[in-house]
């Protein structure tokens, strides 16, 4: 894993490697099940049912970290956070920050073009109830870390949306950017902010999940102040 990760020249080869993993057996099961099983809306429809890769700017300066792509979401549509409610939420509050050029996102083939940003998740493949294992986040670490690689030179700020990603970013330090993560790790919470000195800042942020949605606990105020504050951090107007 980590030598597939690691001999991808740019994101588009990222990409494809990402796409061709199967080094999970509990979640390749997972995801192929439901791509065969499918959801009633959906039985029309061809799943993807395959890791799922990141998507955005390719010279971000801002990077969203997600935690999976939902069974019946980037599962399906073959991009992280596309067709599903967690995703309209998210693109809508990008697109009032200006960072996306629509407010919805249905599937890949919609036009969707971000800007100054790119996505990915922690995790690529869809895990069962949204919950992966620790083993299975470390084995896809690689991938993540070799995406951070290829856009370091312009990143400044991560926005990790839970608690799942946030633990999931301090690896990151030290496999990209050589520096030892920080010890105790700063506790996440919405809003926590943490910042290094050669390394990008990180915002943390509630998962843009229907739980959190729709019971109040995020509302799009308060994801339009992680953003602004995002943008300010990452120097994009």
């Amino acid at each position: 894993m980590v030598a597939r990760a690691a001999r991808a020249a740019d994101l588009a080869d990222l990409d494809g490697e990402v796409s061709d993993c199967f080094a999970c057996p509990r979640l390749v099961d997972w995801r192929e099940e439901v791509a065969r099983t499918r959801r009633a809306a959906f039985r029309d429809q061809r799943y993807w049912g395959r890791p799922v890769p990141g998507f955005g700017a390719a010279d971000a300066r801002l990077a969203i970290l997600g935690l999976a792509p939902a069974a019946h979401g980037g599962n399906r549509t073959g991009r992280i956070f596309t067709g599903d409610r967690s995703g309209d939420v998210l693109f809508a509050a990008l697109h009032r920050a200006g960072l996306a050029n629509q407010p919805t996102s249905v599937a890949a083939d919609d036009g969707l073009a971000l800007r100054d940003t790119r996505i990915f998740a922690a995790v690529r493949c869809a895990p069962p109830d949204n919950k992966p294992t620790p083993a299975e986040r470390d084995t896809c670490a690689p991938w993540l870390h070799r995406e951070v690689a290829l856009i370091r030179p312009t990143l400044r700020v991560v926005v990790a949306l839970g608690a799942f990603a946030w633990a999931a970013w301090w690896p990151v330090l030290r496999e990209v950017y050589g520096v030892r993560p920080p010890s105790p790790r700063p506790a996440f919470g919405h809003g926590a902010h943490w910042s290094g000195t050669t390394a990008p800042a990180l915002l943390g942020c509630y998962h843009v999940s229907q739980q959190n949605t729709f019971t109040g606990r995020l509302t799009p105020g308060m994801l339009d102040d992680v953003f602004a504050r995002a943008k300010q951090l990452a120097g994009v107007d």
